[in-house]
């Protein structure tokens, strides 16, 4: 393992624990202050995954690209593979792992910021067709949005886009956006306003799976070059040998 690729899994872990952390977190404030209200809830919790999202993609967008979810590193492998660009295989497999323990660290520090178990397994079940169908609408949004992003030379709008995006998706779709298999299995482990019961991931990861190919498809179609634009993906990384993703 090189030092870039050290570097890069740190960032990775860290930034998608930082994201659990900020949405378990925010939901557990929300039903704290707003106890009889879910709309006002959902709003809040909402409005601080939204801003919390964009602020770690500034953070560690230089550094790993910023990805915090499987699905855009698993997009950005089978995108770019052709070209030489995005990331390895081996990244690939580096990335997803540090992703979900990341998630799963992020769970236990907001359960233990506010005084409850570290781990509590969530009771919320959240398994029906029409949840489902939920994650595939978000998860394709999302790898579209991200991959349009880049191959129009637009990716240093990414930290605002795809936090408005998700920010909305939470109203939008019926499952309130996962979008994201490592953050789905991380939000098992707290029982609060976030949670998902664990015999409900597989069903959530196996639609993000769906909304994966038919982000990647349509993007074939609309964007048949999006490959070459994978470096880019969700922000570049510094030009640094140091720091440089394909080290």
């Amino acid at each position: 393992m090189t030092n870039a690729l050290w570097r890069r899994l740190l960032a990775e872990f860290t930034g998608t624990a930082l994201l659990v952390t900020a949405v378990v977190g925010s939901g557990i404030m929300a039903t704290t202050l707003s106890p009889d209200d879910v709309g006002l809830q959902l709003l809040e919790n909402s409005i601080a995954t939204a801003f919390a999202l964009g602020t770690l993609i500034l953070i560690f967008g230089p550094v790993s690209g910023a990805h915090f979810n499987p699905v855009v590193s698993a997009a950005d492998w089978f995108l770019g593979r052709r070209t030489g660009t995005g990331l390895t295989a081996r990244d690939l497999g580096g990335y997803v792992v540090a992703q979900v323990l990341g998630a799963i660290a992020g769970s236990v520090l907001a359960n233990l910021m506010f005084d409850l178990a570290a781990v509590d397994f969530s009771g919320k079940d959240r398994a029906a067709g029409h949840l489902w169908l939920g994650e595939v609408v978000a998860t394709a949004g999302l790898i579209m949005l991200i991959f349009a992003l880049a191959r129009s030379g637009r990716a240093p709008v990414a930290p605002a886009a795809v936090g408005a995006y998700i920010g909305a998706a939470y109203w939008f779709t019926s499952s309130t956006s996962f979008a994201n298999p490592a953050v789905t299995i991380g939000r098992a482990f707290t029982d609060t306003f976030a949670g998902i019961a664990p015999t409900s991931v597989p069903g959530f990861v196996i639609a993000q799976l769906v909304g994966l190919a038919v982000g990647v498809g349509l993007l074939a179609a609309l964007y048949p070059d999006a490959g070459r634009a994978a470096d880019q993906v969700v922000v570049p990384t510094e030009s640094d040998p140091a720091l440089d993703h394909r080290a």
